[in-house]
């Protein structure tokens, strides 16, 4: 009987999604084996888009409702982090995002809010899918599956693990180190210790850089990893971890291939399909859903009418909106503001939204031409990556810093920063930069502000999150039901 390529992904899409806890996954009771889906390279390229597929368009795989909330990779790191930060608010006080806001969590208002879901999207889709596909291919003895397929999806498979792993250890801190699909390992998984989780990250992004190519093998579209965006994703974890000279070197290099890479003159162009600012990106389905060619940020944050609706969940905090120069481009292009009111017979009210991404419910088109793809990884990262290093160390010291500083403000319509600052002032310029550039942008402004010891100055001061609960709260709690799950997860302190 001949299988299908699209029965083989109905499938493996299914089972993926039908798994609701991180350790207990059972073996598949379907039809679907290892010498089927990995059977030729198209079936087994299938099954990596299989895992894509989940990533960008939710847990069903459809979009439906409010998908975002549905999986850690398509909105959710955003909003979470961003309210965390000082990007983001909501303004109801009667809801789990805004206990989150105001840095006022608890293990039970956790369990009842998105948390959990960070937390089991990011095993059960990313790490649990790579990990069945790097299973299946060295599983496969098939003569169909060719070893040019084999490492490119070994190399795929890789970059997603530490993709995911990477942002569990930042919102968890010490988490499981998962490697296999085998139940019998992982049912009973301690937590691994952050450092031994970058040092599985490096060792995985290190094996991608290796096996993907150089170019873009989907027709040009930067929607499944390259070479290079194994090395801007290494750049930022040697970043975070403090190893300044090999975040140079691995920033270096995305940003010498010009050929590939350049930062976008035009803001307006960054999240396009066709920046050649992108080094990878997530292709939304437009056909399946009410939300068409939205990317799921231009989804949850546009407001619906764009200039007078409601806000979607979240709006940005004054105080992220005040962070701007005057004449930053950015300010201008990828900020804007809506005037509400529920009720006509009172003023409205002002609230501002993110604007880098144009499409949202006010202006989709179900299966229209995607204009945008959700962005992953841009090379302004790798200027502002290589310009941190350099003030800590790194190569061309601050000098060096100041040049890549400034080519990230000379885009934006400022003024050079002067040669003579001072290594503390430079520092705290690029600390501006990293806000302004990334506002909103997969948790980058939480996270920077977690890992360079700024965390607890900037934010405890916030009116919304006084009185500070502490800074055991720059780390999420673990999920109380895979602590039931596996009697080997213990809480983090404080919860």
């Amino acid at each position: 009987m001949r299988i299908h390529t699209s029965t083989i992904i109905f499938f493996l899409i299914t089972y993926l999604s039908s798994c609701s806890k991180m350790i207990s996954i059972p073996e598949p009771t379907n039809s679907i084996t290892i010498p089927k889906v990995f059977g030729s390279d198209a079936t087994a390229t299938s099954a990596m888009a299989g895992v894509y597929t989940q990533l960008i368009n939710g847990t069903d795989g459809l979009r439906t409702g409010n998908f975002a909330t549905t999986t850690f990779s398509c909105g959710l790191t955003t909003i979470l982090a961003g309210l965390s930060s000082d990007e983001l608010q909501t303004s109801t006080v009667n809801n789990t995002l805004y206990q989150i806001s105001a840095n006022n969590v608890t293990a039970k208002l956790a369990d009842q809010s998105y948390i959990p879901t960070l937390w089991t999207s990011a095993y059960t889709i990313g790490i649990y899918g790579a990990n069945a596909i790097l299973e299946g291919v060295d599983a496969s003895h098939s003569p169909d599956l060719t070893d040019s397929t084999r490492k490119q999806l070994t190399g795929e498979a890789k970059f997603i693990r530490a993709f995911c792993h990477f942002y569990l250890t930042n919102f968890f801190g010490d988490v499981p180190l998962v490697l296999t699909t085998d139940f019998n390992k992982t049912s009973n998984l301690a937590r691994t210790k952050q450092a031994d989780v970058y040092n599985q990250i490096i060792q995985d992004l290190k094996d991608a850089q290796a096996l993907l190519p150089d170019n873009y093998i989907s027709a040009g579209q930067r929607i499944r990893p390259n070479k290079w965006a194994a090395a801007a994703l290494l750049a930022r974890v040697y970043l975070y971890t403090g190893d300044y000279t090999n975040a140079s070197i691995q920033a270096g290099a995305v940003i010498s291939h010009a050929e590939l890479y350049h930062l976008e003159p035009d803001l307006n162009n960054v999240f396009l399909t066709t920046s050649n600012e992108a080094i990878w990106q997530l292709q939304q389905n437009t056909a399946v859903t009410n939300l068409g060619n939205a990317t799921p940020e231009g989804a949850l944050m546009l407001p619906n009418p764009l200039h007078t609706g409601r806000p979607f969940l979240v709006f940005l905090t004054s105080r992220l909106v005040n962070a701007f120069e005057p004449g930053d481009k950015r300010r201008a292009n990828w900020i804007d503001s809506t005037d509400y009111t529920p009720d006509p017979s009172i003023p409205s009210s002002t609230f501002y939204f993110p604007y880098k991404y144009k499409t949202g419910v006010y202006n989709h088109t179900l299966g229209g031409v995607a204009t945008e793809y959700y962005m992953v990884l841009r090379l302004a990262e790798q200027y502002l990556i290589r310009a941190e290093a350099a003030t800590n160390g790194g190569a061309g010291g601050d000098n060096a810093a100041i040049a890549d500083i400034n080519a990230i403000r000379s885009r934006a319509g400022l003024t050079d920063l002067p040669g003579n600052l001072s290594n503390t002032d430079l520092k705290a310029a690029l600390s501006k930069e990293w806000q302004r550039e990334f506002f909103c942008e997969w948790g980058h402004r939480w996270f920077n502000l977690k890992r360079t010891g700024q965390a607890h100055d900037v934010l405890s001061v916030i009116p919304v999150k006084q009185p500070w609960k502490g800074d055991y709260q720059l780390l999420y709690p673990i999920p109380t039901q895979e602590i039931i799950y596996d009697h080997y997860l213990i809480q983090n302190t404080g919860y």
